[in-house]
Formats: C-alpha cells, sequence, structure tokens
C-alpha cells in the first residue's frame, strides 16, 4: 500500500514538472516582433491591430488565446495559427475568398429580389460558412412561411482567381405543404364543422385556389388559438382553454394534420351586475341606463369590453377626464352563473405628451395624426384612444396599425406610440359579368385611396354594357381646409338604352360638387350642387306621346341635402343596427328642370340566432315640380332591383297603348329578407334567403284616356342564392308577384354576375 501511494507521488511530480515547463515554453520574455504571412488583400498592420499582443507585450497564453480569438471573430480568414520563433511571434492566415456573384437556381414561386433582400451575403462581401448557413436559414425560412416545408436549399461554391468564389444556392420548393385534416378533442356543445368555420386555418380543398388560409402557418395557428378562446368565452364558457394545438407533418412533408386538444368547462349565465361608484355625483342610475347586461342572459366577454367603453363614454361626458372602470367577475360554478360587479373611480391623472407614429414611409404624419380622438396636452383616455385606432384603420391605408401607451418624461405624462404596416392603396381593375337590368358589362377601373400620402382619393371608371354605358371620373379631399370635412367633385356621362320599357335613349353629361362633414359619429351631413345636362333621342315614332313630348335636351341645375345615420355592426357585412337617410333636392336656380324632390330610406339588421339575419328596409319618395311638369328624367320608376318579381320600370303609371313606362311622382318601397346559411363550409359565403317585397309609384293627377295608374299596392314573394365568389359576387332572385295589375310588366328570375381581376 505504501508502495504504490510512493508511485501516485512520483508520477504527480513528474506531471508538475512537464506542465511547469510547457507554461515557461508559452510564457516568460518579450514579443520582439509580429510577422504576418499568407495575406493577398489584407495588409499585414490591418491583421496586427486585430491582436491583442503587440511587439514589445510580454509572452503569455492568455494573450496568445485572445489573439487568435480576435482575429477569427473578424471573419476575415479562413484559418488562423500563432507560433513563436526567435523572439518573433509568426501569424499565418488563410484568408476567406471575396464573393463575385450570388445566384439562385430552381426557384419559381419566390423572385431573386425577395430572396436577395432576405439574405446578408452580397456580392464583393467576404465569404464565411456561417453566413452560408445563416442565408440557408432564412431562406428556409421564407418559403416556410409560404407554406412549402418540403423545401431544400444546396449552397454551391465555385472557385475562381484571386481567391475570389462564385455562390450558388440551388433551390428545391416542393410542393406547398397544406392542411389536409382539422380535428378537435374535447368539444362537446360545439361540433367540428362550427369551431372549423371559426378559426381561419382552413382544410385544403379545390376552391381555395384563390386562398392561402389552407396552407400551414405557426403563426396563424396562435392566432386561431386566441379566436377559439374569444368564440367559446363570448359564448358564456368562462373556463375554456386550449389545452394544445398539434401540427403533424407527413413523412413526404406534403401534408400537415392539426389538432387542436379544448377542455369547455361549464356554460356560465350572468347572475348579479352590481356597481361600485367612485366618483362624487355619479349615481347607479347614471350607468344602469346605458348598461345592456341583464341578469339571466349567457355570459360574453365581448359584452363586457362593450359595456366598459360604454361606461367609460358616459362617465366621461359628465366632465370626469380621469376614468377607471373595472370589472370583477365572481363565479358561482356550482350554480353555473357568473356575477359582474363594474368598480367605476377615478383613474390616474395622466396627459398625453406627444403621439409618435412609425412606418408610415409615403402616408404623411398629417393623415393620421388627424384621425386621432386625442392630442398632446390631453387627459389620457382610453376610450378615446381605441376610437382613434379604429379611425386608423378605417383609412384602409395600413395592412396592420399597433398603438400603445409608452410612458412619458414624467409620472404624469404618456406617450402614444402608433406603428403602422402601410398597404398598396391604387388599383386597376379590370371587369366582365352580367345582370339582367344592364345586361351583358365589361368595366375598368383606376383608383388610388390615397394620393400622393395626402389620404386624397381619386377614381376614374368606365362601364360598357348592353343597355347602359358610363364614364365617371371623381375626386375626395377627406380633411377639406384642415377640418374634418370632406370636399369633392364628380364628372359624369352615362347613356341608357330604355328602348324596352319607354321607347327611347338617354343621356346625361354633367358635374357635380359635394361637401359633407359629421354632426356626431353615427350622424353626417351633406350638401351639392349638380349641373347636369339630359337628352331624350331616338325616340320610338310608336312612342307615347308623353315621351315624343319629352324628346330634346334640358339642363339641370340643383342643391341637394342629405343626412346619413349609420348604428351598423359592420358597413359590408351587417348582422345588427340600423341605418337611415333623409335627401332633398331642389331643381331650379337656373337650368330648365324646375322641382322639389324628397326621399328618405332606412334598413334595420336583426341577427335571430348565429347567421340568421333579418333585415327590414322601406322608403318614400316625392316630388312635385314648381310651375311645370316633372320631366320623365326625374321621376321615379320601380321594378327590378328595388321590387323583385317586377322588370326593371315595370309599375307604375303606363302608357297602355304604347306600353310605355311614364314613371311616377310619389313612391314608396319596403322589404323584410331573411338570411341563412346553406350549410356549405363558411369560406364558401353561400347564403340563401326569403323575401317579401311591396312597393307602388304614381301620379297625383294624371290625366289622358291612354293612362294606366292605379297607384295600387304591389307584393311579391320569392328566395335567392348570393355568392362572394372568388370571380366576383353573384346573386339570383326568383320571385312571384302575388298582387299586380294587367299592364304591370313581371321578370320571375333575376341574375346579377360580375367580377373584377
Amino acid at each position: 500500500m505504501r508502495s504504490l501511494k510512493n508511485i501516485i507521488y512520483i508520477l504527480l511530480g513528474v506531471f508538475l514538472f512537464a506542465a511547469s515547463t510547457d507554461s515557461h515554453a508559452q510564457t516568460g520574455g518579450v514579443v520582439r516582433d509580429v510577422i504576418v504571412e499568407g495575406v493577398q488583400r489584407i495588409d499585414p498592420d490591418t491583421v496586427r491591430s486585430y491582436m491583442i499582443i503587440q511587439p514589445g507585450d510580454t509572452f503569455t497564453r492568455e494573450r496568445l488565446d485572445r489573439s487568435l480569438k480576435s482575429l477569427f471573430a473578424t471573419g476575415l480568414f479562413a484559418d488562423v495559427s500563432i507560433n513563436r520563433q526567435d523572439g518573433n511571434l509568426i501569424v499565418n492566415v488563410v484568408e476567406n475568398p471575396i464573393i463575385n456573384q450570388i445566384a439562385f437556381e430552381g426557384n419559381q414561386k419566390i423572385d431573386d429580389e425577395l430572396l436577395e433582400s432576405e439574405t446578408t451575403l452580397k456580392p464583393r462581401v467576404i465569404y464565411t460558412r456561417t453566413k452560408v448557413q445563416n442565408d440557408v436559414k432564412r431562406i428556409l425560412t421564407l418559403y416556410r412561411q409560404s407554406g412549402r416545408f418540403a423545401a431544400t436549399v444546396e449552397p454551391k461554391v465555385i472557385q475562381l482567381k484571386e481567391n475570389r468564389v462564385d455562390l450558388v444556392f440551388e433551390i428545391n420548393e416542393g410542393a406547398v405543404t397544406e392542411i389536409n385534416s382539422i380535428r378537435f378533442i374535447g368539444n362537446r356543445d360545439f361540433s367540428d364543422g362550427k369551431l372549423k368555420d371559426v378559426i381561419q386555418t382552413k382544410e385544403t380543398r379545390w376552391f381555395r385556389l384563390f386562398s392561402s388560409d389552407d396552407k400551414y402557418d405557426p403563426d396563424r395557428i396562435t392566432f386561431d388559438r386566441e379566436v377559439l378562446r374569444r368564440f367559446y368565452i363570448n359564448e358564456g364558457y368562462a373556463d375554456f382553454r386550449v389545452i394544445s394545438a398539434v401540427a403533424e407533418l407527413t413523412p413526404n412533408k406534403e401534408n400537415f394534420f392539426l389538432t387542436y386538444t379544448i377542455e369547455e368547462g361549464n356554460r356560465y349565465k350572468v347572475g348579479k351586475v352590481d356597481y361600485v361608484v367612485g366618483l362624487k355625483d355619479l349615481t347607479e342610475e347614471n350607468l344602469k341606463a346605458v348598461v345592456e347586461i341583464e341578469p339571466g342572459d349567457w355570459y360574453s366577454a365581448e359584452d363586457v369590453d362593450d359595456t366598459i367603453q360604454d361606461l367609460t363614454n358616459v362617465v366621461g361626458n359628465k366632465g370626469y377626464a380621469f376614468v377607471d372602470v373595472r370589472p370583477r367577475t365572481i363565479r358561482d360554478r356550482k350554480n353555473n352563473k357568473v356575477d359582474i360587479v363594474f368598480e367605476v373611480g377615478e383613474g390616474p391623472r395622466v396627459f398625453v405628451e406627444r403621439i409618435e407614429i412609425k412606418g408610415n414611409s409615403r402616408t404623411e404624419d398629417e393623415v393620421v395624426r388627424r384621425e386621432f380622438k386625442l392630442v398632446e396636452g390631453d387627459a389620457f383616455n382610453s376610450a378615446r384612444l381605441r376610437r382613434s385606432k379604429q379611425r386608423i384603420e378605417g383609412l384602409g391605408f395600413f395592412e396592420k396599425v399597433s398603438v400603445q401607451q409608452v410612458p412619458g418624461s414624467a409620472p404624469d405624462k404618456t406617450v402614444v406610440s402608433v406603428e403602422v404596416a402601410e398597404k398598396s392603396t391604387g388599383s386597376l381593375s379590370l371587369g366582365a359579368g352580367y345582370s339582367t337590368q344592364n345586361g351583358a358589362l365589361v368595366d375598368i377601373g383606376i383608383s388610388e385611396k390615397n394620393l400622393l400620402g395626402k389620404g386624397q382619393e381619386i377614381n376614374l371608371s368606365a362601364t360598357i354594357a348592353s343597355k347602359q354605358s358610363q364614364l365617371d371620373f371623381s375626386f375626395t379631399e377627406p380633411y377639406f381646409l384642415d377640418r374634418e370635412i370632406s370636399a369633392g367633385f364628380d364628372l359624369f356621362n352615362t347613356k341608357s338604352d330604355l328602348q324596352d320599357s319607354s321607347s327611347y335613349d338617354s343621356e346625361e353629361t354633367g358635374t357635380n360638387l359635394r361637401i359633407g362633414y359629421p354632426v356626431t359619429e353615427e350622424l353626417r351631413q351633406g350638401w351639392s350642387y349638380t349641373l347636369k345636362q339630359s337628352t331624350i333621342e331616338n325616340v320610338d315614332t310608336d312612342a307615347s306621346v308623353y315621351v315624343l313630348s319629352q324628346a330634346g335636351t334640358t339642363l339641370l341645375s340643383m342643391v341637394s341635402h342629405s343626412l346619413f345615420y349609420d348604428k351598423r355592426d359592420n358597413a359590408t357585412k351587417p348582422t345588427e343596427g340600423y341605418v337611415a337617410s333623409l335627401n332633398n333636392d331642389l331643381a331650379g336656380l337656373g337650368g330648365d328642370d324646375k322641382f322639389f324632390r324628397n326621399s328618405m330610406s332606412a334598413k334595420y339588421y336583426y341577427s335571430v340566432v348565429d347567421d340568421l339575419i333579418l333585415s327590414l328596409s322601406g322608403s318614400l319618395g316625392h316630388i312635385a315640380g314648381i310651375g311645370q311638369d316633372v320631366k320623365l328624367s326625374n321621376r321615379f320608376f320601380i321594378g327590378g332591383d328595388n321590387l323583385r318579381g317586377f322588370a326593371n320600370s315595370g309599375v307604375g303609371p303606363r302608357d297602355i297603348s304604347t306600353d310605355d313606362s311614364l314613371g311616377g311622382e310619389w313612391r314608396y318601397l319596403s322589404s323584410a329578407q331573411l338570411s341563412f346559411p346553406l350549410g356549405l363550409p363558411g369560406e364558401y359565403d353561400i347564403t340563401g334567403h326569403v323575401f317579401a317585397d311591396i312597393g307602388s309609384s304614381g301620379k297625383l293627377a294624371q290625366s289622358g284616356a291612354n293612362i294606366s295608374d292605379t297607384q295600387s299596392l304591389r307584393a311579391s314573394l320569392g328566395t335567392g342564392v348570393a355568392w362572394v365568389s372568388p370571380f366576383g359576387p353573384i346573386g339570383i332572385d326568383i320571385a312571384t308577384p302575388v298582387m299586380k295589375e294587367e299592364f304591370d310588366k313581371i321578370e320571375r328570375v333575376r341574375v346579377n354576375f360580375g367580377t373584377r381581376f
């Protein structure tokens, strides 16, 4: 045992001696000179400048190691070695080559310009393997974002003279990686089909040719998790959670199987709704008047959010600049109820220090700034900030709008930071289609919604149809004189073939000057002046004597006034709310036509259940001549789109001897329509509807033996299908008149088909 210990001590001593000798060999002494070898393009002094150890320094292992790492870190060299010889340091380097040119081969779906913008290596840049591998990853990421997970990228290096290389990225794009199936685990109360309609990601189907929603996108999957959560919480499932969202890639990398595992939990109803008011002169009664949540309703987080905004607005209108509305929910899991307590108190006194706008390279700052309901120096108000964001998004100039509150220079100051991502606002459209009213048609249009980045809108369009052709030019300045006043003008020329209904052709050429401004958030008022020349020509010799008397050219000089009130939840596809308008026209300030015309209309939308939407509409109109009869071109003509089941101008006063429509001096129309899904996937965007239309038109004092003007009620019942297709909107209505006159013109099927691409 003792001999073993002696052997260990001897070996340890030998090791320490050897280590000491090696250390002495690498350290000690002074560096006499640094000699650089192997350089071709790089100056030796440049190499020395990167080194930690310099002539006159003491040799140490630490300095040598740091110098070696520093040289490698420059990325200039493929290999570096440092040796000590006769008091000198010999630095031998192998320079990395310079890239002569970069090429991409095999890419069809992504062009060279986009790939070049994503890669860091450029011509005349030093080549390194690390940079090449990073660029390969960037290219693969780009393909995966476009749904091509089977893509491969192989970098090839071609050696040239003078230590230069050509770099070629050989790309195999592979097939688009699509979503083969979407499954849900844990859903009891909602079917897989319903949840598939809720999320944005879709299964691959032939009809999604123009959509990318069936391509795998991790960011979209994350978004869908939140969409599912919001859907369930708004349906009363307050305990809902998404446990996992797993995407499984098939071995051939062509398809994904997407599985959401969820936990619905119980469905809750609203229990009690209470208030805690901490502001002077503010009572519960003031708050209850605007709260629409009632005990017994299904609990909805969206309803709570809307109530917070409504309460903030009503309290702010009472003079409280700093308001803090906080909902406190108390869950009764035993009875499946949620009690809601709205706590209304004074918020922190914070003022807007400044508003910063970023990302608008083309759009002027003022275009964004004028949409704000807050200005520098105002008391900060979260409700106004949310409304400001909505107004900026409503401009339609940006793909993304982010509004954040950032701490200011003092605790009572805040900075509002707005970051936008601009999108194209100009468009060139070509179109073709068919409508029962105008026949086959072709149109072309050029528009720009953000002219020169000033928010101005300009449009030029032309439509050529078998029964009507039109040319329009318009310009709109949304903030005339730096105020929230919309001003603009229109130039137009319209030619119409009315031979079938009234035995003549017409042409209208003119201009329209208009101005409009908001009275409240929902109410707008407008004024306009129209100067129009109308010509009635090509009158059939067998036409009504009343039509023959209208032949020729007249000049219209008209001032118009309008009010428009909009309380719809969505302007394009409304499901709730209503919209109403009032229009007054006075002609006779110059020109040939003299009349006073009034019309009003309203439409109400109500969501019966889910996608079952009831809409009720009505309109009234009346025109009275001032010292003269009202001419045909200014009268009311109904039928076609506004009274289905009847042809264009198919209802109203008519010369029965010639069958010409003469138009009415008053009209009324009403419609009830129930829209419903047809059981097809939601992305088809195909809906059915049933409707009932009623209406009539007449002349207060019509003379003549051949005039039929019963002024009686007409009505029709029908059904139809509407499809927002990739080729444009398509609508088919089938209607049957149930109340009509013998001389009315009937049209049982009406088709509208159009597209722009």
